[in-house]
Protein backbone atom coordinates (compact mmCIF):
# COMPACT_ATOMS: atom_id res chain seq x y z
CA UNK A 1 0.00 0.00 0.00
CA UNK A 2 1.26 3.49 -0.87
CA UNK A 3 2.38 5.61 2.03
CA UNK A 4 1.93 9.36 2.05
CA UNK A 5 5.20 11.22 2.39
CA UNK A 6 3.52 13.99 4.37
CA UNK A 7 0.58 13.50 6.70
CA UNK A 8 -1.03 15.12 9.69
CA UNK A 9 -0.30 13.70 13.11
CA UNK A 10 -3.43 15.26 14.61
CA UNK A 11 -6.48 13.13 15.35
CA UNK A 12 -9.22 15.18 13.74
CA UNK A 13 -11.91 12.47 13.91
CA UNK A 14 -13.58 13.80 10.79
CA UNK A 15 -15.91 11.60 8.76
CA UNK A 16 -14.99 12.28 5.15
CA UNK A 17 -17.91 10.11 3.93
CA UNK A 18 -15.51 8.12 1.80
CA UNK A 19 -17.84 5.21 1.09
CA UNK A 20 -19.59 7.24 -1.61
CA UNK A 21 -16.32 8.56 -3.00
CA UNK A 22 -14.78 5.07 -3.21
CA UNK A 23 -17.91 3.72 -4.88
CA UNK A 24 -18.01 6.60 -7.36
CA UNK A 25 -14.38 6.03 -8.32
CA UNK A 26 -15.08 2.31 -8.68
CA UNK A 27 -17.92 3.05 -11.10
CA UNK A 28 -15.76 5.52 -13.06
CA UNK A 29 -13.06 2.86 -13.48
CA UNK A 30 -15.62 0.29 -14.58
CA UNK A 31 -17.00 2.66 -17.22
CA UNK A 32 -13.54 3.44 -18.56
CA UNK A 33 -12.55 -0.23 -18.71
CA UNK A 34 -15.79 -1.13 -20.46
CA UNK A 35 -15.36 1.68 -23.02
CA UNK A 36 -11.77 0.58 -23.75
CA UNK A 37 -12.32 -3.18 -23.79
CA UNK A 38 -10.47 -3.85 -20.55
CA UNK A 39 -13.22 -5.23 -18.38
CA UNK A 40 -11.64 -8.69 -18.35
CA UNK A 41 -8.24 -7.53 -17.11
CA UNK A 42 -7.07 -9.24 -13.96
CA UNK A 43 -3.97 -9.35 -11.83
CA UNK A 44 -1.77 -6.52 -10.61
CA UNK A 45 -0.43 -3.36 -12.13
CA UNK A 46 0.76 -3.84 -15.70
CA UNK A 47 2.21 -0.42 -16.51
CA UNK A 48 5.74 0.86 -15.88
CA UNK A 49 6.29 3.03 -12.82
CA UNK A 50 7.18 6.68 -13.42
CA UNK A 51 8.97 6.79 -10.07
CA UNK A 52 11.19 3.82 -10.89
CA UNK A 53 11.89 5.01 -14.44
CA UNK A 54 12.95 8.42 -13.12
CA UNK A 55 15.22 6.79 -10.54
CA UNK A 56 16.78 4.59 -13.22
CA UNK A 57 17.50 7.52 -15.53
CA UNK A 58 18.98 9.63 -12.75
CA UNK A 59 21.24 6.70 -11.83
CA UNK A 60 22.29 6.25 -15.47
CA UNK A 61 23.04 9.97 -15.79
CA UNK A 62 25.17 9.73 -12.65
CA UNK A 63 27.07 6.83 -14.21
CA UNK A 64 27.58 8.71 -17.47
CA UNK A 65 28.89 11.81 -15.65
CA UNK A 66 30.11 10.31 -12.36
CA UNK A 67 32.32 13.10 -11.04
CA UNK A 68 29.85 15.88 -11.79
CA UNK A 69 26.39 14.31 -11.56
CA UNK A 70 27.22 11.28 -9.42
CA UNK A 71 27.42 11.14 -5.59
CA UNK A 72 29.18 14.03 -3.87
CA UNK A 73 31.62 11.75 -2.02
CA UNK A 74 32.82 9.86 -5.12
CA UNK A 75 36.58 9.73 -5.74
CA UNK A 76 38.44 9.08 -9.00
CA UNK A 77 39.90 5.80 -7.77
CA UNK A 78 36.41 4.33 -7.27
CA UNK A 79 34.76 5.68 -10.43
CA UNK A 80 34.71 2.40 -12.34
CA UNK A 81 33.39 0.46 -9.35
CA UNK A 82 30.63 3.02 -8.82
CA UNK A 83 29.69 3.01 -12.52
CA UNK A 84 29.58 -0.80 -12.72
CA UNK A 85 27.58 -1.17 -9.52
CA UNK A 86 25.17 1.64 -10.40
CA UNK A 87 24.54 0.46 -13.96
CA UNK A 88 24.01 -3.14 -12.87
CA UNK A 89 21.30 -2.07 -10.45
CA UNK A 90 19.78 0.47 -12.84
CA UNK A 91 19.67 -1.87 -15.84
CA UNK A 92 18.05 -4.65 -13.83
CA UNK A 93 15.39 -2.20 -12.66
CA UNK A 94 14.98 -0.96 -16.23
CA UNK A 95 14.53 -4.54 -17.44
CA UNK A 96 11.49 -4.98 -15.21
CA UNK A 97 9.95 -1.77 -16.58
CA UNK A 98 10.59 -2.80 -20.20
CA UNK A 99 8.86 -6.12 -19.55
CA UNK A 100 5.89 -4.21 -18.13
CA UNK A 101 5.73 -2.10 -21.29
CA UNK A 102 5.99 -5.06 -23.67
CA UNK A 103 3.36 -7.02 -21.75
CA UNK A 104 1.02 -4.04 -21.69
CA UNK A 105 1.49 -3.37 -25.41
CA UNK A 106 0.68 -7.00 -26.22
CA UNK A 107 -2.43 -6.86 -24.04
CA UNK A 108 -3.66 -3.69 -25.77
CA UNK A 109 -3.27 -5.40 -29.13
CA UNK A 110 -5.27 -8.39 -27.97
CA UNK A 111 -2.31 -10.71 -28.42
CA UNK A 112 -1.92 -13.99 -26.62
CA UNK A 113 0.17 -13.55 -23.45
CA UNK A 114 3.79 -14.56 -23.92
CA UNK A 115 7.16 -14.24 -22.24
CA UNK A 116 8.80 -10.97 -23.31
CA UNK A 117 11.91 -11.33 -21.16
CA UNK A 118 14.31 -12.13 -24.02
CA UNK A 119 13.04 -9.19 -26.06
CA UNK A 120 13.33 -6.91 -23.03
CA UNK A 121 16.88 -8.09 -22.33
CA UNK A 122 17.79 -7.20 -25.92
CA UNK A 123 16.34 -3.70 -25.56
CA UNK A 124 18.20 -3.04 -22.31
CA UNK A 125 21.46 -4.46 -23.69
CA UNK A 126 21.19 -2.18 -26.73
CA UNK A 127 20.56 0.76 -24.42
CA UNK A 128 23.56 -0.08 -22.23
CA UNK A 129 25.86 -0.65 -25.20
CA UNK A 130 25.05 2.83 -26.53
CA UNK A 131 25.94 4.68 -23.31
CA UNK A 132 29.61 5.33 -24.26
CA UNK A 133 28.49 6.73 -27.62
CA UNK A 134 25.79 8.83 -25.95
CA UNK A 135 28.42 10.22 -23.56
CA UNK A 136 30.54 11.28 -26.55
CA UNK A 137 27.54 12.99 -28.19
CA UNK A 138 26.72 14.78 -24.96
CA UNK A 139 30.30 16.02 -24.61
CA UNK A 140 29.89 17.68 -28.02
CA UNK A 141 26.50 19.12 -27.02
CA UNK A 142 27.97 20.54 -23.82
CA UNK A 143 30.86 22.15 -25.67
CA UNK A 144 28.39 23.66 -28.15
CA UNK A 145 26.49 25.21 -25.24
CA UNK A 146 29.69 26.53 -23.66
CA UNK A 147 30.97 28.04 -26.89
CA UNK A 148 27.56 29.37 -27.89
CA UNK A 149 26.82 31.31 -24.72
CA UNK A 150 29.14 34.17 -23.74
CA UNK A 151 27.70 34.04 -20.20
CA UNK A 152 28.97 30.49 -19.66
CA UNK A 153 32.08 30.48 -17.44
CA UNK A 154 32.89 26.75 -17.71
CA UNK A 155 31.68 23.49 -19.18
CA UNK A 156 30.89 22.39 -15.62
CA UNK A 157 28.52 25.31 -15.19
CA UNK A 158 26.82 24.37 -18.44
CA UNK A 159 26.35 20.75 -17.38
CA UNK A 160 25.18 21.53 -13.87
CA UNK A 161 22.97 24.54 -14.52
CA UNK A 162 21.64 24.79 -18.08
CA UNK A 163 18.10 23.46 -18.60
CA UNK A 164 18.78 23.01 -22.31
CA UNK A 165 21.62 20.62 -21.52
CA UNK A 166 19.46 18.74 -19.02
CA UNK A 167 16.78 18.34 -21.67
CA UNK A 168 19.28 17.12 -24.27
CA UNK A 169 20.79 14.57 -21.85
CA UNK A 170 17.35 13.12 -21.21
CA UNK A 171 16.54 13.21 -24.92
CA UNK A 172 19.65 11.27 -25.91
CA UNK A 173 18.73 8.52 -23.44
CA UNK A 174 15.02 8.62 -24.31
CA UNK A 175 15.71 8.49 -28.04
CA UNK A 176 17.77 5.33 -27.59
CA UNK A 177 14.93 3.66 -25.66
CA UNK A 178 12.50 4.80 -28.37
CA UNK A 179 14.69 3.43 -31.16
CA UNK A 180 15.28 0.15 -29.30
CA UNK A 181 11.57 -0.61 -28.87
CA UNK A 182 10.45 0.95 -25.57
CA UNK A 183 8.53 4.08 -26.70
CA UNK A 184 6.40 4.37 -23.56
CA UNK A 185 9.43 4.39 -21.27
CA UNK A 186 11.11 6.83 -23.66
CA UNK A 187 8.15 9.18 -23.40
CA UNK A 188 8.24 8.96 -19.61
CA UNK A 189 11.91 9.97 -19.65
CA UNK A 190 11.30 12.92 -21.98
CA UNK A 191 8.31 14.11 -19.98
CA UNK A 192 10.36 14.09 -16.77
CA UNK A 193 12.75 16.52 -18.47
CA UNK A 194 9.82 18.52 -19.85
CA UNK A 195 8.41 18.96 -16.34
CA UNK A 196 11.80 20.01 -14.96
CA UNK A 197 12.90 22.35 -17.76
CA UNK A 198 9.85 23.46 -19.75
CA UNK A 199 11.48 21.98 -22.87
CA UNK A 200 9.35 19.43 -24.72
CA UNK A 201 11.33 17.14 -27.03
CA UNK A 202 9.55 14.05 -28.28
CA UNK A 203 11.85 11.02 -27.96
CA UNK A 204 11.26 10.14 -31.59
CA UNK A 205 12.93 13.35 -32.82
CA UNK A 206 16.30 12.74 -34.50
CA UNK A 207 18.90 15.28 -33.37
CA UNK A 208 22.46 15.57 -34.65
CA UNK A 209 25.59 16.42 -32.67
CA UNK A 210 26.44 19.76 -31.12
CA UNK A 211 22.82 20.69 -30.43
CA UNK A 212 22.34 23.74 -28.19
CA UNK A 213 19.09 25.02 -26.70
CA UNK A 214 19.74 28.45 -25.18
CA UNK A 215 17.47 29.44 -22.28
CA UNK A 216 15.00 26.86 -23.51
CA UNK A 217 11.66 27.48 -21.80
CA UNK A 218 8.79 26.75 -24.16
CA UNK A 219 10.79 24.90 -26.83
CA UNK A 220 8.72 22.19 -28.56
CA UNK A 221 10.22 19.62 -30.94
CA UNK A 222 7.87 17.09 -32.50
CA UNK A 223 8.20 13.35 -32.97
CA UNK A 224 9.27 13.25 -36.62
CA UNK A 225 11.53 16.31 -36.59
CA UNK A 226 15.01 15.77 -38.01
CA UNK A 227 17.73 18.16 -36.82
CA UNK A 228 21.24 18.24 -38.24
CA UNK A 229 24.58 19.01 -36.62
CA UNK A 230 25.52 22.22 -34.79
CA UNK A 231 21.98 23.58 -34.68
CA UNK A 232 21.14 26.27 -32.12
CA UNK A 233 17.62 27.20 -31.00
CA UNK A 234 16.37 29.70 -28.45
CA UNK A 235 13.42 29.80 -26.08
CA UNK A 236 9.83 29.33 -27.30
CA UNK A 237 10.86 27.80 -30.63
CA UNK A 238 8.37 25.29 -32.04
CA UNK A 239 9.15 22.62 -34.61
CA UNK A 240 5.62 21.36 -34.99
CA UNK A 241 3.05 19.84 -37.31
CA UNK A 242 0.88 21.87 -39.65
CA UNK A 243 -1.90 19.36 -40.26
CA UNK A 244 -3.21 16.30 -38.44
CA UNK A 245 -4.77 13.93 -41.00
CA UNK A 246 -7.55 11.67 -39.74
CA UNK A 247 -8.74 8.27 -40.91
CA UNK A 248 -12.28 7.38 -41.99
CA UNK A 249 -13.39 7.03 -38.37
CA UNK A 250 -12.08 10.47 -37.44
CA UNK A 251 -9.09 9.19 -35.47
CA UNK A 252 -5.79 10.98 -36.02
CA UNK A 253 -3.41 8.95 -38.17
CA UNK A 254 -0.15 8.02 -36.50
CA UNK A 255 3.41 7.83 -37.73
CA UNK A 256 3.37 10.26 -40.66
CA UNK A 257 6.39 12.52 -41.20
CA UNK A 258 4.82 15.82 -40.21
CA UNK A 259 7.54 17.91 -38.55
CA UNK A 260 10.36 20.03 -40.00
CA UNK A 261 13.78 19.00 -41.23
CA UNK A 262 16.47 21.39 -39.98
CA UNK A 263 19.80 21.00 -41.73
CA UNK A 264 23.30 21.63 -40.32
CA UNK A 265 24.44 24.93 -38.77
CA UNK A 266 20.99 26.53 -38.57
CA UNK A 267 20.15 29.15 -35.93
CA UNK A 268 16.51 29.62 -34.89
CA UNK A 269 15.83 32.62 -32.67
CA UNK A 270 13.30 33.02 -29.88
CA UNK A 271 9.62 32.56 -30.57
CA UNK A 272 10.00 31.21 -34.11
CA UNK A 273 7.37 28.66 -35.18
CA UNK A 274 8.12 26.26 -38.04
CA UNK A 275 5.30 23.91 -39.01
CA UNK A 276 4.94 20.96 -41.34
CA UNK A 277 7.35 18.75 -43.26
CA UNK A 278 9.41 21.65 -44.55
CA UNK A 279 13.19 21.87 -44.86
CA UNK A 280 15.30 24.63 -43.38
CA UNK A 281 18.47 24.63 -45.47
CA UNK A 282 21.91 24.50 -43.93
CA UNK A 283 23.43 27.72 -42.50
CA UNK A 284 20.05 29.47 -42.51
CA UNK A 285 19.10 31.98 -39.83
CA UNK A 286 15.46 32.12 -38.74
CA UNK A 287 14.62 35.34 -36.91
CA UNK A 288 12.61 35.76 -33.74
CA UNK A 289 8.82 35.33 -33.80
CA UNK A 290 8.83 34.19 -37.43
CA UNK A 291 5.96 31.90 -38.53
CA UNK A 292 7.10 29.52 -41.28
CA UNK A 293 5.16 26.89 -43.20
CA UNK A 294 7.42 26.64 -46.25
CA UNK A 295 10.93 25.43 -46.94
CA UNK A 296 13.91 27.78 -46.76
CA UNK A 297 17.00 27.70 -48.98
CA UNK A 298 20.49 27.22 -47.49
CA UNK A 299 22.19 30.40 -46.19
CA UNK A 300 18.84 32.22 -46.03
CA UNK A 301 18.17 34.94 -43.47
CA UNK A 302 14.47 34.89 -42.70
CA UNK A 303 12.87 37.56 -40.54
CA UNK A 304 9.47 39.14 -40.21
CA UNK A 305 10.30 41.94 -42.64
CA UNK A 306 11.47 39.56 -45.35
CA UNK A 307 8.32 37.45 -44.97
CA UNK A 308 6.11 40.52 -45.34
CA UNK A 309 7.84 41.34 -48.64
CA UNK A 310 7.63 37.76 -49.94
CA UNK A 311 4.88 36.95 -52.48
CA UNK A 312 4.32 33.58 -50.74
Amino acid sequence: MARLKYHSEADHNIDWQLDGVVQGLHEARDRWRADHGRSNESGGRSLPSREIVNEVIEAVIGAVFPMRLGPSDLRHQSEDFYIGYTLDAALNALLDQVIFELDHTAMRRGETPSDHRDQAVGIVRDFAAMLPTIRCWLDIDIMAAYRGDPAARSVDEVLLCYPGVTAVIHHRLAHQLYASGAPLLARMVSEAAHSATGIDIHPGASIGSGFFIDHGTGVVIGETAIIGDRVRVYQAVTLGAKRFPADDSGQLEKGHARHPIVEDDVVIYAGATILGRVTIGHDAIIGGNVWLTRSVEPHSNVNQASLQKSPC
